[in-house]
Formats: structure tokens, sequence, C-alpha cells
């Protein structure tokens, strides 16, 4: 494992216990220049590993809780008259950060949720004829709960595809979980976890990121997987071509994370249920044999050949 991301998963284990796994892919996320969501049920972690991250890299951490009542203006902010000037002045909401907490993302109005479309593509706010450009490093980690739907209000495709990954935490073991009371019996892990990166930091793992080679065996076997997804009749909507330039990043970054400078099948491999699955919607044919996509694109990514030397 690369050292500085080593660095930065050890600080956060210091919260999370026993999901290493969890933790590379968010930084993974984080350093392909990618949004995330943590889809899962209550009291797993999400909003804890989401303010561990945002903790251990010394830039600015906003939070929003998502309610129906949520306007577009709290989170991309807005313009106010001021008196004294006679001119409108620009007032940030919680978007104008480097870290975005969206808590129960699928609790907002659909007005709300459009507003963070074009933060997350465009990393900017136009308000008002004006536009205002977003901090870098700026990720959008957006938590949501399967369960107990009723009066939320679905993600769209079209926003869905804008996280580079969706990811869950899972129960932990019961030795995992013995850890974590004898972690929270007299203390409380998050209040002692300080800074180990800076936002320029992360700036330099980025561009050491974008230098991993993909041969273009690689390139062709992430269209192949792709190409298959469109046709298989398990998946009514297939991958998007924003969807292979994911899974391009994606394994880019974990690559780095790995410690290497060039890509490989496994990468991909590793990478394609997080990056693809939430973007495929099944067919009927794939609802009656699975019970999400995950197994489904498990499934179809066998029937794909793999490079080799």
């Amino acid at each position: 494992m690369n050292t500085e991301v080593k660095k930065l998963v050890d600080n956060i284990e210091k919260v999370i216990v026993g999901k290493t796994d969890v933790i590379i892919n968010v930084i993974t996320a984080l350093i392909s220049g990618g949004h995330i969501l943590i889809e899962d049920v209550p009291g797993v972690g999400k909003t804890q590993l989401v303010s561990a991250l945002a903790k251990s890299v010394d830039g600015k951490f906003n939070r929003i809780q998502l309610t129906p009542d949520v306007m577009p203006s709290d989170i991309v902010g807005f313009s106010m008259l001021n008196s004294q000037t006679r001119e409108f002045e620009y007032h940030t909401g919680a978007a104008m950060c480097n870290f975005l907490l969206a808590d129960e993302i699928n609790r907002a109005s659909p007005k709300a949720q459009s507003s963070l479309l074009e933060v997350m593509e465009e990393y900017q706010i136009s308000l008002d004829g004006n536009t205002y450009q977003l901090p870098q490093p700026f990720m959008t980690l957006a938590t949501q709960n399967p369960i107990e739907t009723y009066g939320t209000y679905h993600l769209p495709e079209a926003q869905m595809d804008r996280f580079i990954m969706k990811i869950s935490i899972g129960y932990p073991s019961k030795e995992q979980e013995m850890e974590i009371l004898n972690r929270l019996e007299h203390s409380t892990p998050i209040k002692t976890v300080s800074s180990v990166m800076t936002t320029d930091d992360i700036m330099t793992l980025r561009g050491q990121a974008e230098k991993v080679f993909v041969s273009d065996k690689i390139k062709d076997y992430i269209l192949d997987i792709s190409n298959v997804t469109r046709n298989s009749p398990y998946f009514r909507l297939g991958a998007s071509p924003r969807a292979s330039i994911a899974l391009m990043k994606a394994s880019k970054a974990y690559a780095f994370v790995d410690g290497r400078d060039y890509v490989t099948p496994d990468d991909v491999k590793r990478m394609c249920i997080p990056v693809y699955a939430h973007r495929l919607i099944l067919s009927p044919k794939g609802k009656s044999e699975f019970e999400n996509a995950e197994p489904a694109l498990d499934k179809i990514m066998s029937q794909v050949e793999v490079p080799v030397k």
C-alpha cells in the first residue's frame, strides 16, 4: 500500500473498526476525484466514517441533514441585497467546502437533490448570473437508509450516475463489535482524530494517480464489461460511457493506493461492482433471478474474457 495512503487509512481506523476495504474504497474515490454514496442501515458508522475522513484531512467539512423542507439555497447559497452598498452579495451554502456530508440524501426533495447536480459534476455553483468555484479537493459523501423508505425520494438515475461508487459498510463481527464497545466505554474516538494530511497533499496524490499507466488491453476489458451490461437480458439499463470513464479512473486510483504505477485486470474487477452496480437497472428477467444488480453483474463479469500478458 502507498505509504501516504496507509497513514490516512490508519488514522481513520482509530474510529472505524474492521472495515479496511470500505475505508480504501472511500479513499480511492477521493483520489480519483469522485463522489461516493454510502447506503446502509442505521447505526453502522456511515456518518462516523465521513467525519473521520474529513478530520484526517485538514480541509473544510460541512454537514447538512437533508429533510423534505431543505431548500436548494441551503445547499448552494443565495444572494442578498446589501442595504449599504446597494449590491447583491453571495452568501455561501453548505456545498462551499472540501467535504460535504449530505446525510440521508433520499429524504431531500427532488428540487434540493437536483441542486447537487452541478456541484458534483462541474465543481461550481451558478447563481444569479455568477459562477462560484468550489475549493479543491471537493467531495460529496452522501448517505441513505435502504429501509423505511416511505416518504423518501428515490434518487433518479441521472444523479446516481454522478457518484463514482456506492458502498455499504455492513455489520461488524462479534469480535469487532467488542472492540467498538471497549473503545467507546470511556472515550469518544472521533474527538481524538487529528489531521494527518492537507488538502494540498490530496491534490498531489491525485496528480500522481493520474499518471498510473492503463494499457489498451485494460481499456478494452473495461469496454467489454460495459458492452456486456448493455446487451445482457438481465439489465434494462446498462453502463453508460461515463461509467466506463469512472471505472478507469477508479482502477487507476486503486492501483495507486495499492502502491503500483500500472493497472491490472484485478484492479478493474475489484472496482467494477462498487462503480457499476448502482448505475444499472435490472430487467424483469434480472429481478426474477437476482436480488439486486450486484450478483447479476458478478455473473456477467465471468463471461468477459480477462486480458493476459
